[in-house]
């Protein structure tokens, strides 16, 4: 440990400020390189989305609707246990999202005869 002694003998160092000048011009590349960007992405997503008409998602595509991997990849784990409960799973309520979706892909492959890819 230092003894506190020391320390009054040496000078202290001291740490010049920038100057002011320099400050003032960091803040406004600031502005210019991070700021004015985002603006202009902003707009532009707004005149998007003004441009367009009717819903705001695109519609699903034929495979969204004919893959079940990708059917149980938008559902959320509710929907999920209420799918495994149609499809008469043991045990549906306590498996986490990973088991039960893989769970459900087998099952529901064996129904429709088609390789597993989970």
């Amino acid at each position: 440990m230092r003894d506190p002694a020391e320390d009054r003998d040496q000078p202290r160092r001291q740490l010049h400020p920038l100057p002011k000048g320099l400050v003032e011009l960091y803040g406004l590349l600031a502005v210019l390189f991070v700021l004015v960007p985002e603006w202009m992405a902003g707009g532009a997503l707004k005149g998007f989305r003004e441009g367009r008409e009717g819903s705001e998602l695109p519609l699903p595509s034929m495979a969204w609707q004919r893959l079940p991997e990708l059917q149980l990849a938008t559902m959320g784990l509710a929907e999920l246990r209420l799918m495994a409960r149609r499809e008469r799973l043991c045990g549906y309520t306590v498996m986490g999202r990973q088991r039960l979706t893989n769970r459900l892909m087998r099952r529901l492959s064996r129904r429709r005869g088609t390789p597993r890819t989970l």
